[in-house]
């Protein structure tokens, strides 16, 4: 198994990575703090005196403002193949009332900034529910049935996985390689080195063969998707996750 299209950009749009918002007629891009919540919607945290929260007030007698959300994938090392770039278009509106305190509850609950704080003060918290849904990869754009996207979850390995990478890289190379090698079926020594894990998800390894930066990889799929990064420790030899990366999803 491998992630759909659908996890690929719920995992992208989750909010660890930067985004870029694009409103229909207006300047821009702007760079925006955003999350999405457990039903996928996209919550945008703006700071009032903002050239984003001028853009996001609606025309007059409106109360919603089209916009995109634009992600794209940081590899975790070097030589990592990135996941694509992401797209979630919707209608975003202010929050206020109760609405804006559960949405802020679901905000902390991936990324807890002390600015919540300051909700209704100096930031204002807007929210999309997702109507159009676009990934981009190695220059192919494929639609994403939004309700798939919707019932998609981010990948939990995916907050980790540059700590995992470089956990298995340094802490025990030759175990990993050992590993790797009796899972491909590879024999002796390899001229053009060892195998190396540039990517990891819930679904598995992607292992490249080769001179860094070879194009050729291989997917090695673990027995089950992973709930848990901690579930790791028991897949992988050796593994030991320090307790600060654990994922805030």
């Amino acid at each position: 198994m491998r992630p759909s299209p659908a996890e690929i950009v719920r995992t992208l749009v989750a909010g660890r990575l930067p985004g870029l918002v694009h409103l229909a007629h207006r300047p821009g891009p702007h760079h925006a703090r955003h999350v999405t919540d457990p039903d996928g919607r996209v919550l945008l945290l703006v700071p009032v005196a903002s050239h984003l929260a001028a853009a996001l007030q609606p025309v007059a007698g409106g109360t919603d403002v089209a916009v995109v959300l634009d992600v794209l994938d940081l590899p975790p090392a070097a030589g990592a193949p990135a996941l694509g770039r992401a797209w979630v278009s919707g209608w975003a509106a202010q929050l206020h009332g109760d609405e804006a305190r559960h949405a802020a509850v679901d905000f902390a609950a991936v990324d807890p900034t002390g600015d919540l704080l300051d909700l209704g003060t100096r930031f204002r918290l807007y929210r999309f529910e997702v109507v159009e849904v676009r990934w981009e990869r190695a220059g192919v754009v494929q639609r994403v049935d939004p309700g798939a996207y919707a019932e998609a979850e981010p990948d939990p390995v995916h907050p980790v996985e540059a700590r995992l990478l470089a956990d298995l890289a340094e802490g025990c190379g030759t175990q990993m390689t050992d590993y790797l090698r009796r899972q491909l079926g590879l024999t002796g020594q390899t001229p053009d080195g060892p195998p190396r894990v540039v990517r990891i998800d819930r679904y598995g390894l992607v292992v490249a063969l080769g001179r860094s930066g070879a194009r050729r990889r291989v997917r090695l799929a673990f027995p089950c998707p992973v709930v848990d990064p901690d579930e790791l420790t028991g897949l992988l030899p050796s593994l030991r996750r320090p307790a600060e990366a654990r994922p805030r999803y």
